[in-house]
């Protein structure tokens, strides 16, 4: 914390917030400003609105909350960590340090699914989220398919268990069911939807990443092996027996990946049938049909 100008409980919520961005902007934090009011708000309890309509009130008790949430923003953990939560597609999601932090640019995985099986919305459809993480994509495509059912697979059970609070808290756990295990390898059977969003960083790319991912995000769901590739294989290679007929399969994937994963995909006898761009107009999402789909 800034020790030039530090916090106590009759510090005005005004002086608060100068406060912190003065002293993120000092730790090159690039969204000082709008960090600091959203901790403001965190540790106050309170809205915007409530900021700006009295910034003279002290913040009483709130300060050494405060003082602890700009002391981790300053080693760059993301607002997310902190506060323990993020917003995707509408919803709000616990996150902990067993889960990837679900981010905007996934939101094109789930709207790219939406869009292709919009005509099936009412139907009993069989969704499969590989590497469930949080629960957030099986969440939200769950939410949209309100007939459909679930199954959230994950390496780590610690993931486990917060995918089944955040879908049990959506009161979705009538129609999803979670188990870690090794992508799809104990399962049987079709779905209509096979999604994912897998580990793509090379293991040599990790150290260079921005600090708020390498050192919050776990690396279990980082690590794509040596080219960043190896999740694509062990899933793609088993893909063909596990998609219905006139289902779709979406993968989440890095930059310049493309090519390389629907090599895979040619290789396992499957066709790329088209990609979405993510916010930043980079390509995202690869989308899949088996040409031969089973019954």
């Amino acid at each position: 914390m800034n020790q030039r100008d530090p916090l106590g409980p009759n510090t005005s919520r005004a002086a608060a917030q100068r406060n912190l961005t003065q002293t993120f902007a000092e730790a090159s934090i690039e969204s000082a400003a709008l960090d600091a009011r959203i901790l403001i708000c965190a540790a106050l309890e309170i809205d915007h609105a409530a900021l700006v309509r009295d910034p003279g009130l002290p913040i009483g008790d709130a300060a050494s909350r405060l003082d602890a949430f700009a002391s981790r923003r300053i080693e760059h953990e993301p607002i997310s960590r902190i506060l323990g939560r993020r917003e995707f597609f509408g919803e709000i999601y616990a996150i902990d340090p067993s889960v990837l932090d679900p981010r905007p640019d996934t939101e094109c995985l789930v709207e790219a699914i939406l869009e292709t099986m919009a005509p099936r919305k009412n139907d009993a459809l069989r969704v499969l989220d590989l590497g469930v993480g949080s629960g957030a994509i099986l969440g939200a495509l769950l939410r949209f398919f309100p007939h459909a059912s679930g199954i959230g697979i994950d390496l780590s059970p610690k993931a486990c268990l917060c995918a089944k609070a955040n879908l049990s808290m959506m009161k979705l756990s009538d129609r999803a069911s979670i188990a870690a295990a090794h992508w799809m390898a104990p399962l049987q059977g079709c779905f209509d939807i096979i999604v994912s969003n897998p580990p793509y960083i090379a293991s040599g790319d990790i150290a260079g990443l921005d600090a708020d991912v390498r050192c919050y995000d776990p690396h279990l769901a980082l690590d794509g092996g040596a080219d960043g590739l190896s999740a694509y294989r062990d899933i793609i290679s088993m893909l063909p027996q596990h998609l219905a007929r006139d289902a779709i399969a979406a993968f989440e994937f890095g930059e310049g990946q493309l090519a390389a994963i629907e090599a895979i995909l040619w290789s396992a006898g499957l066709q790329s049938i088209g990609a979405k761009r993510d916010l930043a107009g980079r390509d995202r999402v690869i989308l899949v049909r088996a040409p031969d789909p089973k019954v």
